[in-house]
């Protein structure tokens, strides 16, 4: 049964931190638990955690912003389970930071932590029509943040990163067993032949995966194939085809092989016909592949936005989104502009990966001007003159980049294009005759700009214009994702993009929360350049 937690607001008169000597009183009061209790604990609406339980059955469950907590000091320090159980037992600075201010409470076990992360994950699978609660409560935390220290959201950097959750790559052969071992548990003894009944043979496993050489591979794959496509089978007959660990046989028999009408049998694909959304593992069946520069990546991606004024003292990330890796940052970018827009932002920086005709209007649509590093692409000749330099006026060019006007120009309304004639004699004069982007005839020399042509141009104008300050204000996500990678966000501990939102959240909220410890410990990057940034209750000491 669901109940908020307000006993810490209620402590008792004798307790251990009354017992405290004075000195160690004052240091655990400017400690990072102090900022933890005061700005996050109690900023935790455990209201929008009351879906998880009955709101009128059984006894009531372990609060919340317990819970919640735990999971956040859990990640801030990178620990396991097992350490933070311990921390939360022993530790009186974890424990302050809990709202738990003796030792007499009933511990809580790890199985309590466990369970509480079974509630939300198979709460976002069933509802996934509503708001996933730890983005819920990272948004309103956030909120807060920004509140507190005051800082401008107008300016914000965006980056996406892989992120590889608790799974190991393996080759098509290895994919294979897997799934179809899982699949030989699930049914019953009685209904396999004796082929199947094999497979939970060690050395099946043994001489299938370790003893072959390469030129044994597809042979071996075919052996797979054969036996997956015969579990198949013997599934339908029995009425076991709907069975999880069935269906995830079925997805790897339709992605990796094409059936055969002559022969009735499942043929292996060739490597380059295989797609990014195939299976890549037995036991996370969400991940893709995705190839970036000259690395192959299996897992996930996220896309991080974070403020970037250089007034603010500290910088907060305002925004994340985790999606399967084969997910196009330009779709990362334009399905989040409109939760971008509320967070504060006109002003985004960016590389070249988020360009598209699309997300630049769909960010103007939304009042928020993108700025880029870089274009995608092949780069122009730098001698060639740019159609983003011809003088256009509405609907029509008026001159070339050397001021001669046009003799004609129109607009095709059906595809936006924009077409301009020029004198083809003043042209052959023309000092820049040969690296003008013009087609030269016999009469005219004409120039058609398309829309997409004429945004990229201007984009790259612009880029070289302001490269400088566009690459300052965008280069420190990188080290924001650098620290979230050696936080953990390499190699998740969890399976499943459910599952994997859930961490990264914790793991980004729980970044903010040590640039809140940066804000009132005074332990500024820069020099803020504007307002008085002076902390009320005195410097506090990071952890």
């Amino acid at each position: 049964m669901f109940a908020e937690n307000k006993e810490h607001f209620q402590p008792q008169l004798f307790n251990t931190l009354s017992e405290m000597h004075p000195k160690l009183l004052v240091e655990l009061e400017n400690s990072w638990s102090a900022v933890f209790y005061r700005e996050v604990f109690c900023q935790i609406d455990e209201l929008a955690f009351k879906d998880l339980y009955s709101p009128d059955n059984g006894r009531p469950n372990t609060p919340v912003n317990i819970l919640v907590s735990l999971e956040l000091i859990k990640h801030l320090f990178n620990y396991s389970d097992e350490q933070i159980m311990e921390q939360y037992r022993f530790n009186i600075a974890v424990r302050t930071a809990l709202g738990i201010r003796d030792f007499r409470s009933s511990p809580i076990t790890i199985r309590t932590l466990s369970n509480f992360r079974a509630r939300l994950n198979s709460y976002t699978r069933e509802n996934p029509e509503k708001d996933d609660l730890i983005a819920v409560m990272f948004r309103n935390l956030t909120d807060h943040f920004v509140a507190v220290t005051g800082i401008d959201t107008s300016e914000q950097r965006a980056d996406s990163t892989q992120i590889m959750p608790n799974i190991q790559r393996g080759s098509r052969l290895s994919i294979g067993f897997d799934v179809l071992k899982q699949a030989v548990s699930k049914i019953p003894e009685a209904l396999l032949t004796e082929e199947l009944r094999e497979i939970t043979n060690p050395k099946f496993e043994k001489n299938l995966l370790y003893r072959s050489v390469n030129s044994e591979a597809k042979t071996k794959l075919q052996t797979v194939i054969d036996l997956c496509a015969k579990l198949v089978e013997i599934a339908e007959e029995n009425n076991l085809a709907e069975l999880e660990s069935v269906l995830l046989v079925k997805r790897f028999l339709k992605e990796q092989a094409s059936f055969d009408n002559e022969t009735g049998i499942w043929i292996p694909k060739a490597g380059k016909d295989l797609n990014s959304d195939c299976l890549q593992s037995a036991y996370d069946p969400d991940v893709t592949f995705r190839r970036k520069g000259n690395e192959d990546h299996v897992g996930f991606v996220t896309n991080i936005v974070e403020t970037c004024d250089d007034n603010n003292p500290v910088q907060l990330i305002m925004d994340f989104s985790v999606e399967k890796n084969n997910v196009h940052d330009t779709t990362l970018l334009n399905e989040r502009i409109e939760i971008i827009k509320e967070t504060g932002a006109t002003d985004l920086y960016t590389d070249g990966g988020y360009y598209s005709e699309d997300v630049i209007n769909n960010a103007k649509a939304a009042g928020i001007d993108l700025h880029f590093t870089n274009m995608t692409g092949a780069t122009p000749n730098v001698e060639k003159l740019s159609v983003a330099d011809f003088e256009i006026e509405g609907d029509k060019i008026k001159a070339c980049p050397l001021g001669e006007s046009s003799c004609l120009s129109y607009c095709n309304e059906e595809n936006g294009t924009i077409t301009a004639h020029f004198d083809i004699e003043k042209c052959r004069n023309c000092e820049h005759y040969d690296y003008c982007p013009t087609r030269k005839g016999a009469n005219s020399a004409i120039i058609v700009i398309t829309s997409t042509a004429l945004l990229a141009a201007q984009i790259r104008k612009a880029i070289q214009e302001d490269l400088k300050i566009n690459t300052s204000k965008r280069a420190a996500i990188e080290g924001t994702n650098s620290v979230f990678k050696r936080c953990g966000a390499n190699d998740l501990r969890v399976r499943t993009l459910i599952r994997s939102r859930m961490v990264v959240g914790l793991k980004i909220t729980s970044r903010n929360i040590r640039q809140l410890w940066r804000y009132f410990t005074k332990d500024f990057r820069r020099n803020p350049k504007s307002r008085d940034r002076s902390v009320q209750n005195g410097d506090l000491a990071l952890a």
